[in-house]
């Protein structure tokens, strides 16, 4: 199969959505399915064996912290009728995906559109929420003319089905369960410079206000807690200070072994954002064998319901996160809590997660041939 992926992030950014089509495009070339990626110029070049091609990027300071967006340059056409694709999936279509729909429509091109991040509700956190109803607007838009609908989690697919688009399905997430593995705790700790009788607690994602990072004020407080942030953004400077004089390391985006070595060395995994659409950090917390102590939030519920080795917060209650640390910490054998946690992901392969999507891609030329 012909694949052609336009999204509206790519590498060099981390994040969920950067480490799922990443993960999702080594899977399709193992498979031997050629692959075109339109994306924000800024990369690296080709991937894995899949083409990039860049487009110029503009971004405005108090929108989204600066993020580059990708320019939806008419070029898109041109490239996407070079590669003759047999679908097209827009991921997150918001600015660039309105070139990657249109295009889709002109060459008469199979749509795939999926859903990762909540730009309407962000948009409140950079002076933006007056533009949400325009921006829901310009969603269903670009989703109601897919042939096929996609979202992460059961929570994004009700959000979706609220605000008039149709048929979303799942697409269904994945971890490296191979890399994030608590067999890695054996000096990693050492690497973060932290003490040995610290209770290390990460957090892994972007440093903006979105992620509600003020929840872990209460926990960087407390004695004996050494709170690990792992990530960059623009929230940063001004957390830096909120956290003056607390235990508590910025180490700057990581990925890959670093990454590992970082899960793998803490004692309980923080969450405390309330606007994830799914969360596959969540994913590779549970994967190195440490447990979870998040906001409530459907998303969180969902992934975390039937995990033991986890405790979920009020949001508008972050003095809780301290003693439901403590709780955690205390309440289980670390060695079946491990156990629990890895069997937690055991059916969250990339390979299933992609056989999964393959099938939504065939449904999605089947509909377009159906006309």
């Amino acid at each position: 199969m012909r694949v052609a992926l336009v999204t509206e992030v790519w590498l060099p950014s981390i994040n969920g959505v950067v480490t799922r089509l990443a993960a999702t495009v080594r899977e399709l070339r193992r498979l031997d399915h050629e692959v075109l990626i339109i994306a924000p110029r800024g990369g690296s070049g080709d991937f894995e064996g899949a083409t990039v091609r860049g487009v110029p990027t503009v971004s405005v300071p108090f929108i989204y912290g600066g993020k580059p967006w990708g320019w939806p340059m008419p070029g898109v056409v041109r490239w996407l009728r070079e590669f003759r694709p047999d679908v097209v999936h827009v991921v997150n279509p918001i600015f660039l995906g309105i070139a990657g729909v249109t295009a889709s429509e002109v060459l008469g091109l199979p749509l795939v559109a999926s859903y990762h991040t909540d730009v309407p509700k962000y948009a409140a956190f950079y002076r933006l929420g007056w533009a949400s109803r325009q921006l829901w607007w310009v969603v269903r838009t670009l989703h109601n003319r897919a042939q096929v609908n996609l979202a992460t989690s059961g929570a994004a697919q009700r959000v979706l089905r609220a605000h008039g688009i149709r048929a979303p399905r799942l697409w269904g997430p994945g971890v490296d369960a191979d890399l994030f593995h608590p067999g890695r705790r054996p000096g990693s700790r050492a690497r973060l410079g932290v003490g040995p009788d610290d209770v290390v607690a990460l957090y892994v994602g972007r440093l903006g206000p979105e992620k509600g990072l003020h929840r872990l004020e209460p926990l960087a407080a407390t004695p004996g807690v050494h709170l690990v942030l792992v990530g960059e953004g623009p929230g940063e400077e001004a957390l830096r200070a909120r956290l003056q004089g607390s235990s508590v390391t910025f180490t700057g985006p990581l990925h890959g072994s670093a990454l590992a070595d970082a899960y793998a060395s803490a004692d309980v995994f923080v969450f405390p954002s309330t606007t994830e659409t799914l969360g596959l950090v969540i994913f590779e917390a549970m994967a190195s064998g440490v447990p979870i102590v998040a906001a409530e939030t459907p998303a969180s519920r969902e992934v975390l319901s039937s995990c033991p080795a986890s405790r979920l917060f009020p949001a508008e209650c972050p003095e809780l996160v301290p003693k439901l640390v403590e709780e955690l910490l205390d309440s289980t054998d670390p060695c079946e809590r491990m156990a629990s946690l890895r069997a937690s992901v055991d059916p969250y392969t990339w390979p299933v997660a992609t056989a999964g999507l393959l099938g939504h891609y065939q449904d999605g030329i089947a509909a377009a041939r159906a006309g």
